[in-house]
């Protein structure tokens, strides 16, 4: 601000807003932040006469007794005869602003701050490193916030289609890259958004569509944690007939049984090789409201699968529901069960049904498996953490590595990312029901089925033998064999560590801090949870909570975050919208798709737009900062005075060092097709460390990106 003059009790200031670029003004993190969007006459045109407050601070006259701070004047916002930045190119805009100003009360002014609209308070030091800033809003200019994609959306359309012309076109996304607009990127260069080719297609540019690949990335991919054993009483019960209300599967053993090798249903369920992929209780509830969105055609599925003698799963029937109303004006399913197919139509048909699978998928993944089940339910034992336990606590030593940059990444999430109209409200599925469908998810989420076992036994995944050892129904199940390794090498860091601090129940019931501090993490910072919590009574109270906190904070969040763009990156197999269901026959759509099957996938999925925020957001969720710090690894070599501790940390980093050489064991392994598969794509999600950037591969300590 300058040129501030008095006139009636007012104060003249001039506000200068100088910048590079659109994309390195939405960026910024320090000075005017710009935040208010519209298009008016189809033209792009900021608003910021009321996304940015000023004071003014008295220099002369105090507030308090302690002639501290001096007074604080009103909100002045710019003058409305400047109410908008003319173009996006101007690199310079002056506006009058006056402050309301009484000499009499309020002395001289001192000087005068900006308020951003939107203030997302984090406690300093949980704030990024200044590296890390600089390289997170380094990359995060592809995806350029999300409140500048109506605008971005606006210019782009103008000189594209926001259809994909061919599978061939997907493909030059990550050949040349996708050109922007001049008018969007400012500094001559079109074509700034340049994509890595993902993993995905990288040996192969079709593997991806194979049932193998589609039942694998069940078991190795980006969302391993969904899958569960089938129990007989899920499939067809006898209909209503006098409504056709479908209240279970629709599904036969005749029609599983016809791609099952020869193998029975009954033998089948015998001998544990019947799983499925159920999406219906998740998504049946919101069908109606998003199936009512401009550009939303989804249904709730069911995918069937059987475990073969090569220890690869085969799918056998997709179930396709959505609601329908019936005559008798009572709510109804309307569902189509879809078997495998290769020749004709029909395999078009089996296609796009697993496309709709995958984008259940993808968006349960995105939502609650993990921006619900690692980024926030771990925030209350962030927050419960720093407020109940002293720094010197040995249980604050041993879990405050595992919160590192979780409250700076959930605040961005929450502005950016989730927040209402958003990127994830305008490129996913649900829409503005996305937050609504993760709330309601959230009330059934337990703690203790977080631990690794206790969720694979739930699902049916696992069992325990005589000896009480863990056994997996799916022997070659990537995400299992590698997280299991893990999780036993991480309890038993913890127990050790325990033990040096506690002789015997009577000492955890009798600390005070960690009684408060279990507490309030149930009690205050899940108090909407009406799910059983575990005590915090005994030793192995504190071994197993302590546990699952670090396993949610690090090898969960890893599973689930650091393949999204290896495998996410080609929105073909990881698309997150769906907006045509499946042409019935003698229909313009049906012989649409029978002459062009890739024009039919590619307008059932994200569009082209949407498709380029997308992977603009993953690769920045994807990529490792330069001063991450992984688990097995410490800030500092003096993070405690006990010796004994810091010999037990160093044998935990040793058995972490050789899981990971047999991880890479195991994916050189030809017998265990589960570990590349078609893609030949190895799992290396679980590997421990990393190197910086995209590597498809380490668990950083904590929720950080």
């Amino acid at each position: 601000m300058s040129s501030i003059v008095e006139r009636n009790k007012l104060v003249k200031g001039r506000v200068v807003l100088i910048r590079k670029s659109v994309v390195q003004t939405l960026s910024s993190v320090k000075g005017l932040v710009v935040t208010g969007i519209k298009i008016i006459n189809d033209s792009p045109e900021l608003d910021i006469t009321k996304s940015v407050s000023f004071k003014l601070i008295s220099g002369s006259k105090s507030k308090d007794a302690c002639k501290l701070a001096g007074k604080v004047g009103n909100d002045a916002y710019l003058e409305n005869n400047v109410s908008v930045l003319r173009t996006l190119k101007e690199t310079r805009e002056e506006f009058d602003i006056y402050f309301e100003w009484d000499d009499k009360d309020m002395g001289t002014p001192g000087e005068g701050y900006e308020l951003p609209d939107e203030v997302y308070y984090v406690p300093r030091d949980e704030n990024f490193s200044d590296q890390k800033t600089a390289e997170f809003f380094q990359l995060s200019k592809k995806a350029l916030g999300g409140s500048v994609q109506p605008l971005l959306l606006s210019l782009y359309l103008k000189t594209t289609s926001n259809e994909f012309n061919g599978f061939e076109e997907v493909l030059k996304m990550y050949e040349g890259g996708v050109n922007l607009p001049l008018s969007i990127t400012g500094n001559g260069n079109p074509s700034v958004l340049d994509f890595p080719t993902p993993d995905v297609i990288k040996e192969s540019k079709f593997a991806w569509m194979t049932d193998e690949e589609f039942a694998r990335e069940m078991i190795a991919g980006v969302n391993p944690l969904v899958i569960r054993l089938l129990k007989k009483e899920e499939l067809a019960l006898p209909k209503n007939t006098s409504c056709n209300c479908i209240q279970r599967s629709t599904v036969t053993k005749e029609m599983l049984e016809k791609n099952m090798n020869g193998v029975k249903v009954d033998e089948a369920f015998a001998k544990k090789r019947l799983f499925i992929l159920d999406y219906y209780e998740a998504f049946m509830a919101y069908l109606g409201k998003i199936n009512d969105l401009p550009s939303a055609k989804a249904y709730a599925t069911r995918t069937f699968l059987f475990l073969q003698n090569d220890g690869t799963l085969k799918p056998l029937a997709i179930e396709l529901n959505k609601p329908h109303q019936c005559p008798c004006d009572h709510p109804n399913v309307e569902t189509t069960v879809v078997l495998p197919a290769d020749k004709g139509v029909e395999s078009t048909i089996w296609l796009l049904a697993k496309a709709h699978v995958v984008v259940n998928d993808t968006n349960y993944h995105q939502l609650i498996s993990h921006w619900l089940h690692t980024h926030a339910v771990i925030e209350p034992f962030v927050i419960s953490t720093n407020r109940n336990l002293s720094v010197l606590h040995p249980i604050y030593k041993l879990l405050y590595p595992h919160f590192r940059d979780t409250l700076n990444i959930n605040s961005l999430a929450r502005k950016s990312l989730i927040s209402a109209g958003s990127i994830i409200e305008q490129t996913f599925l649900p829409g503005p029901y996305s937050m609504v469908m993760s709330s309601a998810i959230y009330k059934n989420w337990v703690f203790a089925d977080q631990a690794l076992p206790k969720d694979l036994i739930k699902r049916g995944l696992a069992f325990e033998d005589d000896a009480n050892d863990l056994k997996l129904v799916i022997e070659d199940y990537p995400y299992a064999v590698d997280g299991l390794e893990i999780w036993n090498a991480t309890k038993l860091w913890v127990q050790d560590y325990v033990a040096l601090y506690y002789s015997d129940d009577r000492e955890i019931q009798g600390d005070t801090e960690l009684q408060a501090w279990w507490k309030e993490a149930v009690e205050e910072g899940h108090r909407d949870l009406e799910t059983p919590w575990p005590k915090m009574q005994s030793f192995s109270d504190v071994v197993e909570n302590c546990t699952t906190i670090i396993w949610i904070a690090s090898a969960l969040h890893a599973a689930v975050n650091f393949g999204q763009y290896p495998y996410g990156g080609y929105i073909m197999n990881r698309p997150t919208q769906s907006r045509r269901w499946i042409p019935k026959a003698e229909t313009q759509e049906y012989d649409e798709m029978t002459k062009n099957p890739q024009e039919a996938y590619l307008k059932t999925i994200t569009p082209k737009y949407q498709a380029v925020v997308d992977l603009s957001v993953l690769e920045l969720l994807s990529t490792h900062a330069s001063d991450e710090v992984y688990l097995g690894q410490r800030n500092s070599l003096d993070w405690t005075a006990h010796q004994e501790a810091k010999d037990l940390f160093r044998r935990f980093t040793d058995d972490l060092r050789k899981i990971e050489n047999e991880i890479s064991d195991r994916n050189s392994n030809e017998g265990l097709k589960n570990r590349t598969g078609p893609v030949k794509m190895p799992y290396t999600l679980l590997l421990p460390t990393s190197k910086p950037g995209m590597t498809f591969r380490g668990i950083p300590n904590s929720v950080s990106i």
